[in-house]
């Protein structure tokens, strides 16, 4: 069972395309998952002392990416962690600090790469090894189509047992965006992908666009040798701050907009030229 969640679907002619975007340090600046680690401490799911783990674990991510093994003990750590959790206290806590904690460390760079790709007809999927109580908003914010996370298992109490029922990571991403390919009819050899870490290679591999996005030692080493295209991302900006068209509205909002845009512009040349043609007259 994937991690998939479909925010909005539209009509597309065959063949399909599509962007697959990791999201820690490719779309966003720091791990999506840590950066809630006060709002959880402040809504009482975690102490002090966890509070100062994440926070070690957030700046050890941050200074030299994490490999498969620092992955693996990141897993378990926050697998016990949540054990226990309250999920629809998890997403009211989520929902109730996304825009102060997620909106700032957006990449500019991901954005404009999501609305363009948007723009040329393309799926956006965002496909991260966090959990989709905090991957589903955060797609939803920047308008993603569709989002591939972890998904921890719930027992009958509505909390989470500390259990992992599907691990989106390494292999599994390729696997999930293949079969994403199959059931949507995406050609993988016209699709993209972007990712920092050389635990994504598979993903990137699955593509016929692949993208190193501030790459660790080994994804830039491999993207080098396979001469895959290296972007430096670098400037955090909240959505809000940048031009209104850019605020990651649904498509049917960009369609209706430029729709109204060239209406307003058909209307203005109208207008010049009848006015031309009023002024050569009173000559």
């Amino acid at each position: 069972m994937l991690g998939l969640v479909e925010n909005h679907s539209l009509p597309h002619s065959a063949p399909r395309t599509a962007a697959f975007f990791d999201l820690d340090k490719t779309v966003i600046a720091k791990s999506s998952t840590l950066t809630f680690s006060k709002s959880f401490y402040q809504g009482g799911l975690i102490n002090r002392r966890a509070v100062l783990r994440t926070a070690y674990t957030q700046f050890v991510f941050l200074v030299g990416g994490a490999d498969h093994d620092q992955m693996e003990r990141m897993r378990t750590y926050l697998s016990d962690l949540c054990r226990g959790w309250n999920v629809q206290q998890v997403k009211e806590l989520v929902a109730e600090t996304l825009h102060d904690l997620i909106d700032p460390i957006i990449y500019d760079e991901a954005a404009s790469l999501i609305e363009e790709h948007h723009t040329a007809g393309r799926d956006v999927v965002i496909v991260s090894t966090s959990g989709a109580e905090v991957v589903e908003p955060i797609g939803e914010l920047l308008g993603a189509d569709r989002v591939v996370a972890t998904r921890m298992v719930v027992g009958d109490d509505g909390c989470f047992t500390g259990e992992v029922e599907y691990y989106a990571y390494g292999p599994t991403k390729a696997e999930a965006v293949k079969e994403l390919a199959r059931s949507e009819g995406y050609d993988l050899a016209r699709c993209y992908a972007y990712s920092d870490s050389a635990t994504d290679l598979p993903m990137l591999s699955a593509v016929g666009h692949p993208y190193a996005v501030n790459p660790d030692r080994a994804l830039r080493r491999e993207a080098l040798a396979r001469e895959w295209p290296i972007l430096d991302f670098h400037k955090p900006v909240r959505l809000k701050q940048r031009l209104p068209n850019l605020s990651a509205p649904s498509r049917p909002a960009l369609v209706a907009a430029a729709a109204v845009g060239a209406a307003a512009a058909t209307a203005g040349l109208v207008w010049y030229a009848s006015r031309r043609r009023a002024v050569a007259s009173a000559r």
